[in-house]
């Protein structure tokens, strides 16, 4: 279904009738479609839905606004639309820094937070020439098989998951591709997230190359003391697609714990 929202047209995918509520959002390269394994084995028990960030997936692609502010914006407007009394927030990498941000504000509804492979709240520690460099991961298919290889993965996925990835790499809006490396990856909310009080799981991959364990240990928990974390073994980046299972069960093990809503 599409939510308009902020001025543009923001899709998402939702699945399950009945429980707690889950709103997921993707990683820089990926859609709600990244989900879907999750959102299956979930769905029975929960009510989840998935959105495509401005510029990717079936959303609308403005000429600009890919900052984190609007980012957030548009999820808490697709948030509002759908009229969510209680919600847990799920983000990976790029949509980990997203949800970070959307729970610094400490919205009434906002139940609990999971964060899988996030971005850290603060800037991205590559130098500009390695960040130009990322813009052009999603040029081609070459590019990016050579980045889902060689960086976003640490165990084979699917030749259907493949696919999609290279879809969803390939079908994004330039100016989303180019926002994230360039500019909102270098903006600073290590302040704001000490804001963050509703309970928090950090979800990270033994063995990702992007957002290893030590570093959100470094850089996130700093600024997050309540948060807990769990370590998938033998898991890259690209966690929900690699161990669908085990991120469902670890999303399903955390809400189980959360206070029951009056």
């Amino acid at each position: 279904m599409k939510i308009t929202c902020n001025g543009i047209n923001i899709h998402v995918n939702a699945q399950g009738e009945n429980g707690q509520a889950l709103v997921f959002l993707h990683y820089w390269g990926g859609s709600s479609r990244t989900w879907k394994h999750v959102q299956s084995v979930l769905s029975p028990t929960f009510r989840t839905f998935a959105l495509d960030h401005r510029g990717w997936g079936e959303s609308d692609a403005p000429a600009e606004g890919y900052g984190l502010t609007e980012l957030a914006d548009d999820a808490m407007g697709v948030i509002a639309a759908l009229g969510l009394s209680s919600y847990v927030l799920v983000g990976h990498s790029m949509g980990g820094k997203v949800a970070q941000l959307i729970a610094s504000r400490r919205p009434s509804e906002l139940a609990g937070l999971i964060l899988i492979a996030p971005a850290p709240p603060s800037p991205m520690a590559l130098p500009e020439a390695a960040r130009t460099a990322m813009t052009h991961a999603y040029d081609s298919r070459a590019s990016v098989e050579a980045t889902l290889d060689q960086v976003l993965t640490a165990r084979p996925i699917s030749r259907e998951d493949r696919e999609q990835v290279i879809s969803d790499s390939l079908r994004a809006a330039a100016a989303a591709k180019h926002a994230w490396p360039m500019a909102s990856s270098q903006q600073d909310i290590s302040k704001q997230v000490e804001h963050i009080e509703v309970p928090t799981l950090v979800v990270a991959g033994e063995l990702d190359r992007v957002d290893p364990p030590e570093i959100l240990r470094q850089s996130l928990l700093a600024h997050l003391p309540h948060a807990v974390m769990e370590v998938l073994p033998g898991t890259g980046h690209l966690a929900m697609l690699e161990a669908p299972d085990a991120v469902a069960a670890a999303i399903e093990n955390f809400c189980q714990r959360l206070p029951a809503v009056a």
